[in-house]
């Protein structure tokens, strides 16, 4: 019963459901939250960190609205070693 004055209760998330809701690596993770590319995880306890669950779907949300461009693949004729005759 939310009324309003009240606020709902956030659903958090751990690392396990974050991976299956997200498949990046923890280290991508880690290193988009430290840009600012990603939500924080804020800690329950010493040893337990979590995500706010519609934060990370706000996330997805976003990611999914603009495309990211695809590289460019690499010119083989300038690598150093072994490099491809024409």
């Amino acid at each position: 019963m939310t009324g309003p004055g009240k606020s709902a209760t956030k659903r958090t998330i751990r690392r396990k459901e974050l991976r299956e809701i997200v498949p990046l690596a923890d280290s991508t993770i880690y290193e988009m939250e430290q840009r600012g590319q990603f939500p924080r995880r804020f800690a329950l306890t010493p040893r337990c960190v979590v995500w706010d669950l519609a934060e990370v779907e706000a996330w997805l949300q976003a990611r999914r609205a603009v495309p990211i461009p695809r590289a460019s693949p690499p010119d083989v004729r300038l690598r150093k070693t072994s490099p491809v005759r024409a």
